[in-house]
């Protein structure tokens, strides 16, 4: 699949074998994780140059713009990759919830027990 991203970028990003990086969405400004998605090469400059973040649906195969549909649009402030450059880190500004379930985060339903 051919992309617009900017061969230096392409160049550094370490992909799955399917193509993918994890891209996990941060609010800007009280740190709070909110969801992970998935970006190929073109989703991840569809959402350097539009300013709103567009995943790859490893189910439909499809790129999909958060909010387009639900109304829950988020707003890129920045994009950092990690050291490995294996991960995108996207920070927004969510309108709404991030999460498919209504919930604002993905992350706050099922904490997980610590053993002490």
């Amino acid at each position: 699949m051919s992309s617009n991203l900017d061969p230096v970028i392409a160049a550094r990003l370490k992909r799955s074998p399917d193509g993918l990086v994890p891209a996990i969405a941060q609010q800007y400004d009280t740190g709070e994780v909110l969801m992970l998605g998935w970006m190929d090469d073109e989703a991840l400059h569809r959402t350097l140059t539009t300013g709103r973040c567009t995943y790859w649906s490893r189910s439909r195969q499809e790129y999909w713009v958060k909010g387009d549909t639900s109304g829950h649009i988020q707003h890129v402030k920045s994009v950092a990759l990690d050291c490995d450059a294996d991960t995108v880190l996207v920070k927004v500004d969510q309108v709404g919830a991030a999460c498919h379930t209504g919930a604002r985060t993905c992350f706050d339903a099922d904490v997980l027990p610590l053993g002490k």
